[in-house]
């Protein structure tokens, strides 16, 4: 198994007015109950890095769920300030291998982010490549490296150049898993889409 599942939910989604897009319902759930759900038995623990003020909704929607906050700082501060929280969060709980992803990503699966992790080795990251774009999120990092690539790159740099800090192996991969839920209009067309499936 991998040892935490980071899921960065504390950007401020515009397309969704006022509404929390972690909190945004896909098939009848809340997105971010999903991509816990879907992602829990590749992974030994849940980290949920978000703002302050989004941790009481989060926790109300993960009532089964072990989950530890890794709460940003400053909030807004960018992804990599989040991905950085939350590998934070990860290796005080031990882990040394993370699977990070966004609140909006519940398309992704178990079987998917261990076949990535089974290609790991020695290196720090495992980026999926989908139609030639790396994929920062839905990577499997090794914790402690990536901690010092984000301290390199700093809070309001680009994920990609946390990436290049790192020794990385590729991984082809469908885009399909890695999409976005990030728009209303992918909202109504990711719930009609799996409404009819049985989520594991």
């Amino acid at each position: 198994m991998i040892g935490a599942l980071v899921v960065v939910a504390g950007g401020r989604s515009r397309r969704f007015g006022d509404r929390e897009k972690a909190l945004v319902h896909v098939a009848g759930r809340p997105m971010v109950a999903l991509v816990v759900e879907r992602l829990a038995s590749a992974v030994e623990r849940t980290v949920i890095n978000c703002r302050a003020d989004q941790r009481p909704a989060i926790a109300d929607v993960l009532p089964e769920r072990a989950v530890r906050f890794a709460i940003d700082p400053t909030p807004d501060a960018g992804p990599v300030a989040g991905l950085s929280t939350g590998l934070s969060a990860a290796a005080d709980a031990g882990a040394d291998r993370a699977v990070v992803v966004g609140c909006d990503m519940p398309w992704l699966d178990a079987a998917t982010v261990c076949a990535l992790a089974t290609r790991l080795g020695d290196a720090d990251v495992v980026v999926p490549v989908a139609e030639e774009r790396r994929q920062p999120f839905g990577a499997v990092y090794r914790v402690s490296p990536t901690l010092a690539a984000c301290e390199s790159v700093g809070a309001d740099g680009r994920m990609l150049a946390v990436l290049d800090r790192l020794d990385a192996v590729e991984a082809s991969v469908p885009p399909a898993p890695f999409a976005s839920v990030d728009t209303p209009a992918a909202v109504t067309d990711a719930s009609k889409a799996l409404a009819e499936r049985t989520w594991q």
